[in-house]
């Protein structure tokens, strides 16, 4: 099999300028979960419950800022967009690491840094959403968009090995200033693209927010994800990052047992973007969705405090259901959505779907403490399994076929 059939939109230049400015922010988001919760949790000794806050206030800045995101990014030069994200988060990560070697950190500090990274993250989202298309050839955009869940899965493993590393040698602050020299150069190879083309400006904002909104809410199975995403990652994704660490770290009294469970995450994410390199089911909502049960197997065996290994294999099944789904949605919403409209709907669904994440983290440590870790972790592996179950009995669900995406310059909604 030559290699060309697996690589081959890194021949695109413009694809491959794209690529590398991700790769290198990819690793260093890879080393920043697990840095930041050591250096809360171990290194500043504070509760889980402040944790969840940061985490909380990062989420709601991107909640926040998602839908103007998503029209300025339909508007403006995207490369600019991508370039000043970039360094806004360079700035907020830099301090962030700053605060926590001197061990000067407040958490008042720490969460108005967040706030500034999230606004970074919210305007980066939709436009590196929309960008992909303008970069590679439509015979390889899911090629291109499984090199790249590819390498952000090969990233969440070596991130969270040198996140460990650095965390028994010289302390998660260093792990978070890497992170922040990552964003710098990836605002380099952004600066290489060309001046890609945009969408002509439209008649205002409000407009032009209503017609994505017609785009995104007369397709069912978009909105169907919003609302399934949004509850999974408050009831699953917020007990495990918010919990788990402090399962591993005074439970299981395990330094570096969190990042070896985050980089098994990683090693599943890996495996999902290879499956995904060259498979093109003819229904890829069908195919995505039922891998995401398997995330409740990382916060079920958290909730039973099994070994750091066991809950490892857990952690490689969950990350791989979840870059095949991941994949393929994003491909399906690249294919099925016009392209004048992409950044305006990727917003929309990016905030629909991180809605109540800033609810979960900031209320993962209460619920923990009012019906005990044990429940919390427990409940969310069964809702991992039930809402996975509840989306397969949509109709526009199981039954969404990929189909050319429209080339008129109209938004008017068409149904999926």
């Amino acid at each position: 099999m030559v290699a060309s059939e697996f690589f081959g939109a890194l021949t695109e230049r413009e694809f491959r300028n794209l690529y590398f400015a991700r790769a290198f922010s990819l690793f260093g988001d890879g080393i920043a979960p697990v840095a930041l919760a050591i250096a809360i949790l171990k290194t500043l000794h504070w509760s889980p419950s402040a944790l969840g806050y940061v985490l909380g206030v990062r989420a709601g800045a991107v909640v926040a800022f998602l839908l103007i995101a998503g029209v300025v990014a339909d508007r403006l030069p995207r490369r600019v967009i991508l370039i000043s994200s970039d360094l806004l988060r360079f700035s907020a990560q830099g301090a962030t690491a700053a605060l926590i070697l001197t061990k000067q950190a407040t958490l008042f500090e720490l969460m108005i840094l967040a706030f500034a990274y999230g606004l970074g993250d919210a305007f980066f989202r939709p436009t590196s959403t929309g960008i992909v298309p303008q970069t590679v050839t439509s015979e390889r955009l899911q090629q291109a968009m499984a090199m790249i869940a590819l390498t952000q899965s090969s990233f969440l493993v070596l991130g969270p090995v040198a996140a460990g590393a650095l965390a028994v040698t010289v302390g998660p602050g260093w792990a978070i200033a890497i992170d922040s020299a990552t964003f710098l150069v990836s605002a380099g190879f952004v600066a290489r693209l060309s001046r890609l083309p945009r969408a002509p400006a439209g008649a205002g904002f409000l407009r032009e927010l209503r017609e994505g909104w017609a785009v995104f809410s007369g397709r069912t199975w978009l909105w169907v994800d919003g609302v399934f995403s949004a509850l999974g990652s408050c009831a699953i994704f917020a007990p495990f990052l918010v919990l788990g660490p402090a399962v591993v770290l005074y439970g299981l009294h395990s330094t570096g047992g969190w990042a070896a469970i985050i980089a098994a995450f990683g090693g599943g994410s890996v495996v999902g973007g290879f499956l995904l390199l060259r498979a093109r089911p003819t229904r890829p909502l069908v195919a995505a969705v039922p891998p995401l049960a398997l995330l409740a197997l990382p916060t079920g065996l958290l909730a039973a405090k099994a070994p750091v290994a066991v809950i490892a294999v857990g952690a490689f099944a969950g990350g791989l259901g979840l870059a095949v789904f991941n994949t393929l949605f994003e491909t399906t919403v690249q294919r099925a959505v016009p392209p004048e409209a992409l950044s305006r709907v990727a917003s929309i669904d990016w905030m629909l779907s991180a809605s109540l994440l800033p609810l979960g983290f900031a209320g993962a440590g209460w619920a923990a403490g009012y019906i005990g870790v044990r429940e919390t972790l427990a409940g969310a592996a069964v809702w991992a399994v039930v809402s996975t179950a509840v989306v397969l009995l949509v109709p526009d669900v199981r039954n969404f076929r990929h189909e050319p995406a429209p080339t008129e310059t109209t938004l008017e909604a068409e149904p999926a």
